[in-house]
């Protein structure tokens, strides 16, 4: 069996040096919800580069925006809806697009560039 990749963390320490910020800063995240670090055997928090990415947003929001840690968790959870929206629609195209491939429904340049609808209409008519 392979074994799994393992990803770089960083301890709790390393990641409020390196975004001058307070360790119990980064504990109130955690327990607020905005972020969720991963545990050692020993229970030490371990922050992973999507961990830091998503601190970095929230820095950006608190710092330069100046909302609030509940308007930071109402953008962020929006910013999740959005990304799994958008993974929907990509997968509702694709699906589309082998639909149309397989009845071999071929739009024209201009058709695809405005809508698949009026093609799937004008098709069935």
């Amino acid at each position: 069996m392979a074994k799994a990749k393992s990803k770089a963390a960083y301890m709790i320490s390393s990641v409020a040096e390196q975004y001058e910020i307070h360790p119990q800063t980064l504990r109130l995240y955690e327990r607020e919800g905005l972020l969720k670090p991963s545990r050692s055997d020993g229970n030490t928090r371990l922050y992973t580069a999507e961990d830091l990415e998503r601190l970095e947003v929230i820095l950006h929001l608190t710092r330069d925006l100046g909302v609030n840690l509940a308007g930071v968790e109402i953008i962020l959870n929006m910013r999740e809806k959005m990304g799994d929206m958008q993974s929907q629609i990509q997968d509702f195209i694709a699906t589309l697009n082998r639909e149309l491939a397989a009845h071999n429904v071929r739009p024209t340049a201009s058709e695809s560039r405005n809508s698949l609808i009026p093609v799937i209409n004008a098709r069935r008519k």
